[in-house]
């Protein structure tokens, strides 16, 4: 099961109305796919209404072809800390082939003592051997942090980009070979290590 963050891992989102005209005119000349929706706010307006924002969404490079070939292999869920009013509509527009099995959004985010919106894999599987989650965010993980794929964080920018199929996808590729991720995430990211460097102790981890 391969669980991928939204925010700033797929896509790069920003209100309309506060966006660049240069970056946006960079980005699109650059190649990067943009596309502009409307969006529930969770704020109201002075007479009760649900605020609607507009926003400017651009696609991380090699965005549909990571979704399409890595699905040929892998359960995908959607796990983002965005709510859902905002995430919905974004994800309905990259995902039209639906190939997210699921969607989990803010509120299936924990709080702990160190971080908020910190994402728990065993909301999706007690089965920690084959799960990994890729973030841009390493604290997303914090509570399994063997689980855990950091990824550079994508900006409209900085659009010359080949993270999701020159680098997480091979690491997925290999990482379904494997009978248990952990060990070779741990060898190739060392989380724990960097967790307890930001001042956060080992978490006991279940087997």
């Amino acid at each position: 099961m391969v669980v991928l963050d939204l925010d700033e891992t797929l896509v790069s989102a920003y209100e309309s109305s506060s966006l660049s005209a240069t970056v946006r005119t960079q980005a699109v000349e650059a190649g990067l796919h943009c596309f502009d929706m409307e969006c529930t706010s969770s704020e109201k307006d002075a007479e009760g209404r649900q605020r609607v924002n507009r926003v400017t969404v651009f696609e991380r490079p090699g965005l549909h072809e990571f979704l399409q070939r890595t699905s040929e292999f892998a359960d995908l869920v959607l796990f983002t800390a965005g709510l859902e009013g905002y995430a919905k509509p974004l994800v309905d527009r990259i995902d039209a082939h639906n190939r997210f099995i699921h969607r989990l959004y803010r509120p299936s985010t924990v709080t702990t003592e160190y971080r908020e919106h910190v994402k728990d894999l065993s909301c999706l599987s007690k089965d920690f051997r084959r799960i990994v989650l890729v973030d841009n965010n390493p604290y997303s993980f914090l509570l399994q942090p063997l689980n855990g794929i950091p990824c550079l964080t994508f900006l409209a920018g900085q659009p010359v980009d080949d993270q999701l199929m020159g680098t997480i996808f091979p690491l997925l590729k290999h990482l379904s070979l494997q009978e248990d991720v952990r060990p070779a995430l741990y060898e190739t990211f060392h989380m724990p290590e960097w967790f307890q460097r930001q001042g956060i102790p080992q978490v006991e981890q279940a087997v």
